[in-house]
């Protein structure tokens, strides 16, 4: 199987959060973001996201905000319906995720269960 081409957006991304995902890619080649939950974390599960070229053969894909998603389907379950935002402060600056699967977060919002 190859990888499938979802209209469906499982992932809203912010503008906010998209223009720093631009920020950060090569200019060099064409990157998607990868998100994927993997067990871990103070609440059990933990998100990940990083910068990929090349969808792996099962995962959904899709375009939110102009950013390229990869997402494998296990992880998708969990993610449906989340938003991916960027927030920058004096107390903290990073990538929020607001998922309403989510039944209780830790404090860093980095894990849930």
């Amino acid at each position: 199987m190859s990888a499938t081409t979802d209209v469906t957006t499982i992932v809203t991304i912010t503008d906010a959060a998209a223009a720093k995902i631009k920020s950060l890619m090569p200019k060099d080649a064409e990157y998607a973001l990868r998100m994927r939950v993997v067990g871990g974390g103070c609440s059990g599960l933990q998100y990940q996201m990083g910068l990929e070229e090349t969808p792996n053969p099962n995962d959904k894909v899709f375009v939110s905000n102009g950013i390229k998603v990869f997402i494998d389907m296990k992880s998708a379950l969990y993610l449906a319906g989340a938003q991916v935002d960027y927030v920058e402060g004096l107390m903290q600056s990073g990538f929020k995720i607001t998922n309403p699967n989510a039944r209780t977060t830790c404090g860093c919002g980095q894990s849930f269960r």
